[in-house]
């Protein structure tokens, strides 16, 4: 590999670690302004998304084989040090001597002759003698050992552990870390989901019919999206498959208003206007004008007309829309902790604060769009996490104040029915992100 794509690497890497970017979204953008090829293109990916997700344990990796305390060295230099590490202990298909090669030549642009005989000292006693570095015992320490090995930081580790067991946390853990495929949702107002196949076979994508929903796909190889035709002419949307579950359990009819609370980027929000036929009135709010933006351009580009973007406190909403939905939807915000392996920065920005704290506003918007929802309509609660007090805690403690609502199974509503009353999915266990969805309907009349 050429050093500039380690050098690309090396400059996303340095904006997630210093300047607080976001992994995917720097490196979407950097790829999109570099003529690189595609094995490049694959490998600074790995190289970023790696080092990234392996951060706290590269760290550990590190105080094995340097002298000097990690907080103490440039910023650039202990993430060539990292990146280099990364591939001397986890990319087996990089030989250890151009790992470290190659990060000296980028000791030498960034850095001065002292960092360079420095960066070269380090990775050669790593590569001589990876056996200095020694996990944990798993049974004396299980969480330490586990947050090493699968890089998720130990607090986590630590409540999986108390809640599912090893072998099931471990499981989950390998989950968070596997590559997932590409998942996308047919537009079938524009194709039938055999007829997307066939076009994204045309193009480069082996896709095949996802097992869990009717509209979706599941891609293992593909180009670069910006080159498929078929997204830019609107035939299908980016979704993960979980996530494409919840409008079948909001089950919109041709006709009605359906509110989607915190709407933006507009997955669940234009799968809605989809099942309905882009016939009657989708209200899509968020807080912030720019994510709603992206809401409209894929409603546009979908050929969906019945999309309305509005910008809104979404625990205000019965402040303006009292009574007057049919449906509404609060994908809530929430820790992430299932979609971990989308994000794999996301992890090291999370906390066990978060979820003391996110179910107070996840109450509050809830109870507000609950007062949205007319007498026999629908009120459906989701989230991208697992953990029960963002789920069945914020939808139980909801309940038990509201006469008028009452609980129905999510998972008789799936396209695939589940036993589940409300519905937690897994990635270790339904190899789709992690997903809870619930359904409340309204009484026409008091109890």
């Amino acid at each position: 590999m050429a050093v500039d794509a380690r050098d690309v690497a090396l400059k996303i890497i340095n904006e997630v670690d210093t300047g607080g970017a976001y992994a995917n979204i720097a490196l979407a953008r950097e790829l999109g302004r570099r003529p690189l090829s595609d094995q490049d293109r694959r490998f600074v990916t790995e190289l970023v998304y790696g080092t990234v997700k392996a951060g706290a344990t590269l760290d550990w990796l590190l105080g094995h084989y340097c002298s000097r305390p990690l907080a103490k060295i440039d910023p650039v230099i202990r993430n060539i040090l990292r990146m280099g590490v990364y591939q001397i202990f986890f990319l087996s298909r990089v030989p250890v001597s151009a790992a470290c090669n190659q990060a000296v030549e980028l000791a030498k642009k960034h850095g001065h002759a002292g960092t360079v005989k420095f960066v070269n000292a380090v990775l050669r006693s790593a590569a001589r003698d990876p056996g200095k570095a020694v996990y944990p015992d798993a049974d004396k320490e299980p969480a330490r050992y586990l947050a090493l090995k699968y890089f998720h930081p130990e607090w986590l580790v630590e409540r999986w552990l108390a809640r599912l067991g090893f072998e099931a946390c471990e499981a989950l853990l390998a989950a968070d870390n596997a590559t997932p495929p590409l998942s996308l949702r047919t537009n079938t107002l524009r194709i039938s989901r055999d007829d997307l196949l066939v076009r994204l076979a045309d193009e480069g994508a082996a896709g095949e019919p996802s097992r869990w929903t009717p509209e979706g796909v599941v891609c293992r190889e593909y180009p670069a999206l910006a080159r498929l035709a078929s997204l830019q002419e609107g035939l299908f949307q980016v979704q993960d498959e979980s996530s494409m579950l919840v409008a079948h359990v909001v089950g919109p009819q041709p006709g009605e208003f359906v509110i989607d609370a915190c709407g933006a980027p507009g997955g669940k929000s234009t799968h809605l206007a989809a099942l309905m036929g882009n016939r009657g009135r989708v209200l899509s709010t968020d807080l912030y004008e720019h994510k709603l933006k992206l809401t409209a351009e894929n409603a546009v580009r979908l050929g969906l007309g019945i999309i309305e973007t509005k910008v809104f406190d979404a625990t205000k909403l019965d402040t303006a829309y009292a009574s007057q939905a049919d449906r509404v939807l609060v994908d809530a915000p929430c820790s992430g902790l299932g979609v971990l392996r989308r994000k794999p920065d996301s992890r090291w920005r999370k906390s066990a604060s978060m979820l003391r704290d996110l179910p107070v506003l996840q109450a509050a918007i809830l109870a507000s769009a609950a007062a949205c929802v007319k007498p026999g309509g629908v009120l459906v609660y989701s989230t991208c996490t697992t953990e029960p007090e963002e789920n069945e805690a914020v939808v139980r403690a909801f309940l038990a104040g509201r006469d008028d609502f009452a609980l129905v199974s999510a998972g008789a509503l799936l396209p695939v029915p589940r036993a589940e009353e409300m519905v937690q999915l897994w990635p270790h266990v339904d190899g789709v992100d992690g997903f809870f969805i619930a359904r409340m309907e309204r009484r026409r009349e008091p109890v």
